[in-house]
């Protein structure tokens, strides 16, 4: 990778993780307007909330808030407006095959910049059930406890 390969995270979604069993994932491009690009610069951005549709051969993503930009000399625009999502029409094709399967939903797993470009990791994921969420504890405690026990061995 190359230094203008660099990413530079603005926001990672880490509850997804543990609210869904993630199938595979891949990289998008977003929409943006005007000052919100400098919004998601400051890191004004929730995406904890947030989820994507395939509508229309296209995929939007809806209830990401980006905060309005101070400094901004238009008018206020709605932070929680559908952006949409760049993608390929064959990626488009896939991920609706993917989220036609019962319990299957299109949820971001981070944002960032990657030369310069806003970017979204966007995940096809399962919900979770509880004793699921419970069983994926007790398992990361398990492995973590494993490798402080090799720590001290050694």
């Amino acid at each position: 990778m190359r230094d203008s390969d660099e990413i530079r995270y603005v926001a990672r979604n880490r509850k997804a993780r543990h609210d869904y069993h993630i199938l595979n994932s891949l990289e998008a491009g977003l929409e943006l307007r005007g000052a919100e690009v400098k919004s998601l610069r400051e890191g004004k951005v929730n995406i904890s909330d947030s989820y994507a549709v395939v509508e229309n051969r296209e995929v939007i993503l809806k209830n990401l808030h980006i905060s309005p930009y101070k400094m901004a000399t238009e008018p206020g625009y709605d932070p929680i407006r559908p952006r949409r999502l760049l993608l390929h029409k064959r990626e488009i094709r896939k991920l609706f095959a993917q989220t036609e399967q019962k319990g299957h939903t299109l949820i971001p797993l981070a944002i960032y910049f990657r030369r310069n470009l806003a970017k979204i990791e966007l995940a096809v994921a399962a919900g979770r059930k509880k004793y699921d969420k419970r069983q994926a504890l007790s398992e990361a405690e398990a492995e973590k406890k494993m490798k402080q026990a090799l720590k001290k061995d050694l």
